[in-house]
């Protein structure tokens, strides 16, 4: 769907590159997360991809063509939700929303639907300006997959949302790769990557660190352990709470395992995994706001 080879990108007047000679391929049907702090390169890679920025070196693949030979055409084919909403806010929300859809030639869904799968039916007829930033994102991205397109791009598109709209967002972005549609999303929230994409690539001062899916990187990272939280009564009437750790290897034959989960109550047990911001900042030196860690 995507093929980038040795991306670079200069802003004018700047010292250094935006993006330093970056690599990476994006499959038919896949969410491919593009993880990093702000000013990673994260966002000026998408403005690349969606021809919001020319004059870049290297190789750019998209629909099996190169990029910039796409016309005015590409725009049918693509969603964009950006994480900074760009709507008219004298206009109410369907106003916006049909506005939009009368650029596109082909069909596109109906906006009141799509309100309501959003949680803003209700304020359908009222002015943008009245919106709060969690509210604009929510039509941002329903504005984005109104017309059906191949391709979305999502630039950080639970920002502003409260958990519950935030988990309605995400798993319409699971419907749309059920749908067999392919989603390049740039983020610097690691918990959204793992719930939703298949692949990541972690990106530090315009350079690819790591590309992996989450779950891999999280076994290779992850200590093969078990934890376990278990109480034990101390001859007290209120139980005390102990954790103990085991070896994953041979924890079947562990007989001091086997008996802790025999002869007490758990309260817990999983295994040591690690995070995607560890496995971040093991990889790239730096946290999610950028600071470098030696």
């Amino acid at each position: 769907m995507i093929r980038v080879q040795n991306l670079e990108y200069t802003y004018t007047n700047a010292d250094t590159p935006a993006i330093r000679g970056i690599d990476f391929v994006i499959e038919p049907g896949e969410i491919f997360g593009f993880l990093g702090p702000s000013g990673a390169g994260k966002t000026t890679t998408q403005k690349v991809l969606i021809k919001l920025l020319t004059g870049y070196q290297g190789d750019v693949t998209i629909f099996d063509k190169p990029l910039d030979e796409w016309g005015n055409d590409y725009y049918e084919r693509i969603g964009v939700s950006f994480e900074l909403p760009n709507h008219y806010s004298k206009l109410s929300a369907l106003e916006n929303l049909n506005f939009f859809r009368s650029l596109y030639g082909g069909t596109t869904q109906d906006p009141l639907s799509l309100l309501e799968r959003v949680g803003l039916a209700d304020d359908a007829n009222t002015r943008l300006s009245d919106f709060s930033k969690g509210m604009k994102m929510r039509l941002n991205f329903v504005r984005s997959i109104m017309h059906n397109p191949d391709l979305l791009f999502l630039d950080e598109p639970t920002s502003g949302m409260d958990p519950v709209n935030a988990h309605n967002i995400k798993e319409m972005i699971l419907e749309q790769k059920a749908l067999g549609r392919t989603i390049f999303l740039t983020t610097h929230d690691m918990t959204v990557a793992d719930q939703l994409c298949d692949r990541v690539a972690f990106i530090i001062e315009g350079k690819i660190a790591l590309i992996d899916s989450p779950h891999d990187l999280k076994l290779q990272q992850s200590r093969r352990r078990v934890q376990i939280e278990y109480f034990v009564q101390n001859g007290s009437a209120t139980p005390i709470s102990k954790i103990a750790e085991f070896d994953l290897e041979g924890i079947g034959r562990n007989e001091l395992f086997l008996a802790l989960i025999r002869d007490h109550h758990i309260r817990t047990m999983h295994t040591q995994e690690a995070t995607l911001e560890e496995i971040f900042i093991a990889a790239t030196g730096h946290n999610l706001g950028g600071e470098q860690h030696g």
